[in-house]
């Protein structure tokens, strides 16, 4: 942050791969900000926001008490929960109060480096390194930045973490084919390296929680979910350290990624979404009934398996470069409580014990064959039986085995 100046104005653009080609421009006035698109962007018609922010001509701006005025598609660009407290630290240590950070100047320290395709001028992102990283010190460093005891770490922790959202500590990483090297994965990675996100655990979980979230994500695949590939890296203290491969890149290429809550401008944090507002937005962004079904059967996997930190911003969508939109690969599934111990995202209108009669409802709605519910529904089941066999295998505690097996077989 040493190159820190307010910025008033940003201009974005999308890079699927190949070149950045101009979206438009934000800019600030006071404490509003605006946004207009380029020209040339609204002429190649390719909707990036398609619920909130449509390709118009003039200028739009939004209510500064969600998401600090920005529009859903660019917040859905910055770190909330671990990133935004890494940053707020870093211009602490700068000398710099936080509460004087605006959006503008956050995605400016995103630059080149965010999830999904968007990217902002000016660049005030650090310089990209290959250099090789060890996941026990990555572990050390976050508790010490945790703890409030390290701030010579911030930066390269900053750095690490892109753009990822949510409230476990994360580093973007490069791994290599058969996954024993691992090196810094902000953005260009060398020949033979892939990008994935690792975990690491907050002052909150157990030295298990990757392993649970592995075995969920197991469970997940053998339910007939679409996941990325996943794998669980060795760790000196506890199971493991949970890692997902990065859905927003292929190679060289790049998806515009946007999340249920910036398409609906829905607050996760006051979570009033049903699983029919998801399948409403999958049918009419994708307008595809096999993208519908992946959608109803997260809804299926995320009751029975009492994830119930399902909130807006735990579904995702992609774009190409085409403008075709599909629902991401799942993330983020695991053993968890929601607000007051209810689903954050209700079924039917039932938040507190939904249970199969609410999902086979949900599915006729969604107009899913009802033979293909009970079969979505009892393969989910029987995945889920194998929690305690997996559990064991990948250094769950007994304690947690046990806690999460009741939870998961009350539903039978």
């Amino acid at each position: 942050m040493s190159n820190y100046l307010s910025a008033t104005e940003i201009k974005v653009g999308i890079n699927f791969g190949d070149d950045v080609i101009p979206v438009g421009r934000l800019a600030m006035r006071e404490r509003t900000i605006y946004f207009e698109y380029d020209r040339t962007f609204i002429r190649r018609g390719i909707e990036i926001s398609p619920l909130r922010l449509p390709l118009q001509s003039g200028l739009h701006n939004f209510d500064y008490d969600l998401f600090e005025g920005l529009p859903g598609v660019f917040n859905d660009s910055l770190p909330d929960g671990w990133g935004r407290l890494l940053f707020d630290r870093f211009a602490r240590a700068q000398g710099i109060i936080p509460s004087e950070v605006t959006p503008l100047d956050r995605l400016a320290h995103i630059g080149v480096h965010g999830m999904g395709a968007l990217v902002f001028e000016p660049d005030h992102s650090a310089d990209n390194t290959h250099d090789t990283i060890s996941l026990d010190n990555l572990a050390s460093q976050t508790q010490d930045v945790l703890d409030g005891t390290s701030d010579d770490v911030l930066q390269e922790l900053l750095f690490l973490n892109g753009s990822s959202a949510g409230a476990r500590p994360k580093a973007l990483i490069g791994v290599n084919q058969d996954r024993t090297h691992i090196v810094h994965g902000a953005n260009e990675l060398p020949d033979g390296y892939a990008p994935w996100m690792v975990k690491f655990a907050n002052s909150q979980d157990g030295l298990d929680a990757g392993a649970i979230e592995y075995v969920y994500a197991l469970m997940a695949v053998d339910a007939g979910i679409n996941m990325p590939d996943v794998h669980l890296f060795p760790a000196q203290k506890g199971a493991g350290y949970f890692a997902i491969k990065r859905f927003d890149r292929d190679g060289n290429k790049r998806y515009h990624m946007h999340t249920a809550c910036g398409l609906l401008h829905s607050d996760f944090r006051t979570p009033s979404l049903d699983y029919e507002d998801l399948i409403a937005l999958t049918s009419m962004l994708t307008r595809d009934v096999r993208e519908v079904e992946k959608m109803y059967q997260l809804a299926v996997f995320n009751v029975l398996a009492h994830n119930r930190d399902d909130h807006a911003k735990n579904f995702s969508f992609l774009m190409d470069e085409q403008g075709q939109w599909k629902l991401s690969p799942a993330y983020d599934l695991t053993f968890s409580s929601g607000p007051r111990g209810e689903q954050s995202t209700m079924v039917m209108g039932e938040g507190k014990a939904p249970k199969a009669e609410h999902l086979i409802k949900l599915g006729i709605d969604a107009k899913i064959d009802k033979g293909r519910i009970h079969e979505i529904i009892e393969r989910t089941k029987a995945s889920l039986a194998k929690w305690s066999e997996l559990a064991k295998q990948y250094g769950v505690s007994t304690a947690n085995i046990k806690l999460v097996g009741e939870r998961v077989s009350s539903y039978e």
